[in-house]
């Protein structure tokens, strides 16, 4: 049974050291092709044959890679198919520690191999430098506590993915309920509102259980590394050599400087259109103006045809990379029970393409969902040409310029889903989201400071540092009456759960994609050819030389996202 939305893809190039015919889901089989690579790491005799050796090493990466995305992909289609869970948790639990032995004895090889610095160092300078980190952090103890992490975040997922409401005489998933939000009716949005967080509440112990064990896995882990904090650890393992914690204190400082002043405009604009003599957790989502929601598509068909148009507009090669993933099916776009929640870009590693995953209903949002994710895919489209297997993926800092550089690029002829009216509405939304997001961001990441700093804190301590938090960043909503579902908020964010300190890159890279925005408002060939052109450097070039690329200044102080907020500023005047 396929649980797969696509059919068997070939890999890109045929496979030279990996045999055609393997059960890569088997470790028997798996077990020599190390051993053999191990052998002929010593049988190098010059550049060129470790050059070679390499590749056959990538080639093996690739195919593990696909294969555990495959599983991947299929679970979260799926997390209510027991065949699907257990594929992918036998791959976590039965292939995954196997792996990081050898692959660590792999990277040791590597780095003590006589002829490494033969090799061109501007070509291996990322390489050389991630493999030594990898090296330095490997213990064999971490590796069953690697496996059970990755258990609890398919347990998170599974039940975030289980979630559903009552709604008048209407089983609904959460996501399904988002749309609700957006009615005039203010007694149903608030009715919609109080279910959804409601119905987090009742598993509010669950989550919260979850994170107790993550937390004790990771402060573990890194203990076990050698270091103080889980924080310091992951910011090792993250590979962040172009920029340190205090760094991203000071984008907090920044959004809290620069931001929060016109969030809390757009607030009290946002209250005095409504009439209200306060803002509620379900005026957020409502036109201001009492306007019918925005409604871009109600099939998720059209909506794909409509961002097939957005991204012919834009530019030719993208137009024709979107059309390839929808004539191999690489897409699963549609909101069902049993699938799990969010939207995400997978790249399958030996077939060396994309395939997009999300919740679509028929909100804005999955506008911007389909163009940021696209955004991801045409960054491996890019790379496709990338031999070495660590350079096709680049730092997530700039994959997530790639992305939100499209929100903002594609956000230009947004008319394929919209009348021109609404298409102005959907733009002013957008730009105030990206407003909105930035304290979010914040949020989030200084939350994850704080906790990995505190390694056995208590549940109410916990909630006391978030709820500081949103003081400093929510702006000015009244969450009287609400107070239980204002201090969970944060059950919702995935990345707190499985994704630990995986949130700031947002922050970071959306003051890229501003940049490149600007920049195309001064010439759009230019700023895109400049974007095309930082893709295709995958990951072979250190962050500020990927920024660089794209035309854009690696920082995120106040001196970077001041001017940024006034081209914002500017924009939603026009859009008035």
């Amino acid at each position: 049974m396929n649980l797969l939305p696509f059919d068997a893809l070939p890999a890109l190039k045929p496979r030279r050291f990996v045999p055609e015919k393997i059960d890569l889901g088997d470790w028997k089989p798996l077990a020599p092709l190390f051993d053999r690579l191990e052998s002929l790491a010593a049988q190098c005799h010059s550049a060129a044959d470790l050059e070679r050796w390499l590749l056959d090493w990538s080639e093996l990466s690739a195919a593990l890679d696909e294969e555990s995305s495959r599983r991947y992909i299929a679970m979260t289609c799926h997390t209510d198919n027991t065949e699907a869970e257990k594929a992918y948790l036998h791959f976590v639990e039965q292939i995954g520690p196997r792996l990081k032995p050898r692959q660590f004895k792999l990277e040791q090889l590597y780095l003590q191999h006589p002829l490494r610095r033969q090799l061109p160092k501007p070509r291996y300078e990322v390489f050389d430098r991630a493999t030594q980190v990898r090296v330095d952090l490997y213990r064999d103890e971490n590796v069953p506590l690697e496996t059970e992490e990755a258990k609890l975040s398919q347990q998170y997922q599974k039940l975030s993915g289980s979630l559903t409401v009552n709604f008048r005489g209407e089983e609904k998933t959460l996501v399904q309920m988002g749309r609700y939000l957006e009615e005039p009716d203010r007694a149903l949005r608030r009715e919609a509102c109080e279910l959804i967080a409601n119905r987090r509440l009742q598993e509010a112990e669950k989550f919260e259980d979850t994170f107790d064990q993550l937390t004790k896995l990771r402060e573990q882990i890194a203990k076990n590394a050698g270091f103080a904090n889980y924080r310091d650890y992951a910011f090792r393992l993250n590979l962040r050599f172009d920029y340190t914690a205090n760094d991203c204190v000071r984008f907090h400082h920044a959004i809290e400087g620069e931001i929060m002043p016109v969030l809390r405009e757009l607030q009290t604009e946002r209250r005095h259109q409504l009439k209200l003599a306060k803002l509620c957790p379900w005026d957020l989502a409502v036109d201001p103006l009492s306007r019918p929601p925005l409604r871009p598509f109600d099939q998720v068909e059209k909506m794909v045809s409509a961002a097939q148009t957005v991204f012919g507009h834009l530019d030719k090669e993208l137009a024709d990379g979107f059309k390839t993933m929808r004539d191999l099916r690489l897409l699963d776009l549609d909101n069902r029970k049993g699938k799990a929640p969010g939207g995400y870009q997978s790249t399958l590693a030996e077939a060396r393409l994309p395939f997009i995953f999300m919740n679509a209903v028929g909100l804005q949002r999955d506008v911007e969902t389909i163009l940021h994710e696209a955004g991801h895919a045409f960054h491996a489209l890019a790379t496709r040409d990338e031999d070495l297997y660590a350079y096709r993926s680049a730092p997530i800092e700039f994959c997530e310029v790639a992305s939100m550089s499209m929100e903002l690029l594609g956000n230009e002829f947004i008319e394929a889903f919209y009348s021109p009216p609404d298409a102005r509405r959907a733009r002013r939304d957008h730009l105030e989201g990206i407003v909105e997001i930035f304290p979010w961001i914040a949020t989030v990441d200084a939350f994850q400071h704080w906790i990995y700093t505190h390694p056995g804190h208590t549940r109410a301590e916990r909630t006391a540092a978030w709820l500081s938090l949103m003081d400093r960043f929510a702006g000015d909503v009244d969450w009287s009456g609400h107070e239980r579902a204002r201090a969970h908020l944060w059950h919702r964010q995935l990345h707190v759960f499985i994704h630990p300190f995986y949130y700031i890159e947002y922050g970071i890279a959306q003051l890229g994609a501003l940049q490149v925005w600007a920049h195309s408002k001064r010439g759009k060939a230019k700023a895109l050819a400049d974007y095309k052109r930082a893709l295709a450097l995958g990951g072979s070039r250190p962050l500020p030389d990927l920024f660089s690329a794209a035309g854009c200044r690696f920082d995120f102080s106040a001196k970077t996202v001041k001017p940024l907020v006034a081209l914002v500023r500017q924009e939603l005047a026009k859009l008035d």
